[in-house]
């Protein structure tokens, strides 16, 4: 299964940044509520482990926040591997706009 990975830098520390991507779901639902369905999301401390459908993908991973960054890792079907670019762009621009 493809993998898919990106980070984004912020200077707000570990707690106010995992503070402000708490309903980071909720936004990109919101957003992209033509192209997501099927969102789960659980926090534990500062680790998010999310799912959704997009497009018939299912789609999953994992963001982890840092002091200094906001990590995303995750897994894409094997069908969705010629999108991984888009993916990742377009999850990194949500990050950013959310940790400014």
């Amino acid at each position: 299964m493809p993998r898919f990975n990106t980070e984004v830098p912020h200077s707000l520390g570990q707690e106010q940044a995992t503070e402000r991507l708490k309903d980071f779901l909720e936004k990109v639902t919101r957003v992209y509520k033509d192209q997501v369905s099927d969102l789960r999301g659980d926090w534990a401390d500062n680790v998010l482990d999310f799912g959704f459908t997009s497009y018939g993908f299912k789609i999953s991973g994992v963001l982890t926040v840092e002091e200094d960054k906001a990590r995303i890792e995750g897994k894409l079907p094997m069908a969705a591997a010629m999108f991984r670019g888009k993916i990742e762009s377009s999850i990194q621009g949500e990050l950013e706009k959310a940790l400014k």
